[in-house]
């Protein structure tokens, strides 16, 4: 029996953690590494309760019908864009190619082409126009900023020119329904669009070769083009997707308003580049991630959604949704998530069992 004792380790005097003690730090541990991940969500839901608390008409089905429906045009903006800045890129003229794209439709369907074969050429017309961006960009080594600037410029011009009056009516019910009113399941048929190309988007991001080389190119480059992957093609289908994504969005504005104009499209460029950014894309390029983007639009749309419930005007609208994008930044983009994660770490650090 002594040899028996004898032979135990001896046992140590520090006292072993207790299990709340145990779970309560793993749960901290948990949190704190999900943070970085989580935020948008966390802002988001921020925001929701918000506005709960300011107006009784937020939560109510009408309102978030509306806030939806109108996020839908931002939404398939802002994923073309996403693309765009995901190599490092910037499409400055989407609001004047959505601007376009409700202008043809409008002048096509008062020329009594058929609603289908207008919105095919509609979407051609602006695919042409995102072609051009990135043979500017590609081809001729143009910056992007300043060729879709130069781009944004032109295709106002030519709506403007095409349009020869102040606005177009469009009164063809298939237009309408098709893209504004119509429903499917249940679902608003913009919502169902975005949604699609949203989920689209996604899985070209993640799981295809193309949406690889996107993060690639956007991080480096010349490496991207020295390890042989297609550089220049990519970037001009890039460019090319965002047109077409603008034009579909031109095509959800021109049923929403049922007209035509060259002035439709102002400032959509803007409320595109700051969902993305407030999504988490970094503006150098390589790091973005398309479902986020859809969040930041959802963020921006709930604030001016909120701000126009409880009366404030469009001016101190303007201040508050540039403070949001700054601090969106920070948090993304700057490393305030890790920061404020590390300033946490410190604070409460995780308790080790001896």
């Amino acid at each position: 029996m002594s040899r028996t004792l004898s032979s135990l380790p001896p046992t140590s005097g520090a006292p072993s953690p207790s299990p709340s003690s145990s779970i309560s730090s793993r749960l901290r541990g948990s949190a704190l590494r999900a943070l970085p991940k989580s935020y948008l969500i966390l802002v988001l839901l921020a925001i929701i309760a918000v506005g709960y608390y300011v107006s009784d008409d937020f939560l109510t089905f009408r309102n978030a019908e509306n806030v939806i429906t109108a996020a839908s045009i931002v939404v398939v903006l802002a994923i073309g864009q996403y693309f765009v800045i995901l190599t490092g890129g910037i499409d400055l003229s989407v609001g004047s190619v959505l601007a376009m794209s409700t202008v043809i439709t409008a002048l096509t369907l008062q020329a009594g082409m058929p609603a289908g074969a207008s919105v095919v050429f509609v979407l051609i017309c602006c695919a042409v126009a995102g072609l051009i961006n990135g043979i500017l960009v590609v081809w001729l080594n143009i910056p992007p900023f300043i060729a879709t600037l130069a781009m944004m410029s032109a295709v106002k011009g030519f709506s403007y020119i095409i349009q020869s009056t102040s606005l177009i009516e469009i009164r063809n019910q298939w237009i309408i329904e098709a893209f504004s009113r119509g429903s499917f399941l249940g679902i608003r048929n913009p919502v169902l669009i975005f949604i699609i190309v949203a989920v689209v988007a996604a899985l070209v991001a993640k799981y295809t070769t193309f949406g690889r080389s996107l993060y690639a190119i956007g991080g480096n480059p010349e490496a991207s083009r020295l390890s042989g992957l297609p550089v220049a093609r990519n970037l001009i289908i890039t460019y090319t997707i965002s047109g077409v994504l603008a034009g579909l969005a031109g095509l959800i504005a021109a049923s929403q308003l049922r007209q035509g104009s060259s002035l439709i499209g102002v400032g959509y460029e803007l409320d595109a580049i700051a969902a993305v950014v407030v999504g988490g894309a970094s503006l150098m390029g390589g790091k973005g991630d398309p479902l986020n983007a859809v969040i930041g639009v959802f963020i921006l749309t709930t604030i001016i959604n909120i701000m126009n419930l409880v009366g404030i005007s469009s001016e101190p609208q303007l201040v508050i949704k540039g403070a949001v994008i700054i601090l969106a930044v920070f948090l993304s983009s700057a490393g305030g998530v890790q920061r404020i994660s590390g300033f946490f770490s410190k604070r409460f650090p995780r308790t080790r069992a001896a």
